[in-house]
């Protein structure tokens, strides 16, 4: 048996941001690595531009996202619009003029996230836990529009495995994101996995699917 965090992530609006340009912002159904991973550097205190430590950190967890299903509730995608001066272009190059750009975000959905901390890692589950307790700095789901209604942190489990650790907690229902899974026939590839260097760079991951019942 392992411990693990389990985080509860609800808000009236939530963007976790997939891989795109300036003009077209869509979110992905569930919270991305690199979403979890800023969300506890900025309860940690680590400042985005300490990419260094960002690494390590994700070097240090694996975790399980589930979509949690609630009776009566349904997710759904908005699209908001904002004009964007010097956007990036494919080329990477600023666009000397401006853009509209499209956002989406994903309304009424609730997350709970199971988190390991790998036993070689220079942080431990206990200062995790404080720092989710008591951010240093503000938390958000994914964008600084996207408040919190609740805290982080919900409670530390025991269990085998992440999506056991998931099948312990309400609402015991939902689609399961992990980077652990008995079943291999059902995955899909995420690039929110960040790399070393100073631009905002990503790798891919594979994530398997399966349903929470």
């Amino acid at each position: 048996m392992e411990n693990f965090l389990i985080l509860k992530l609800c808000g009236p609006m939530q963007a976790w941001g997939s891989h795109t340009y300036e003009d077209y912002r869509p979110t992905q159904a569930f919270p991305t690595r690199s979403g979890i991973l800023g969300l506890l550097g900025a309860c940690m205190g680590i400042q985005r531009e300490n990419r260094d430590l960002l690494l390590v950190l994700n070097a240090s967890i694996q975790m399980a996202v589930r979509a949690d299903r609630k009776e009566g509730r349904d997710t759904v995608t908005i699209t908001d619009f904002h004009t964007v001066q010097e956007a990036r272009k494919v080329d990477g190059k600023p666009n000397p003029n401006p853009v509209v750009s499209r956002r989406e975000y994903l309304c009424d959905a609730e997350f709970t996230v199971a988190l390991r901390l790998d036993k070689d890692s220079p942080f431990t589950t206990t200062q995790l836990t404080q720092a989710l307790k008591k951010p240093i700095f503000t938390p958000f789901l994914g964008r600084r529009s996207c408040p919190l209604v609740r805290p982080i942190f919900e409670t530390e489990v025991e269990a085998n495995n992440l999506t056991e650790a998931l099948s312990s907690i309400e609402p015991y229902q939902g689609i399961i994101y992990s980077e652990q899974t008995d079943n291999p026939h059902s995955r899909m590839i995420v690039r929110d996995v960040p790399m070393q260097g100073n631009n905002r760079q990503f790798a891919t991951r594979q994530v398997h699917i399966q349903a929470d019942t």
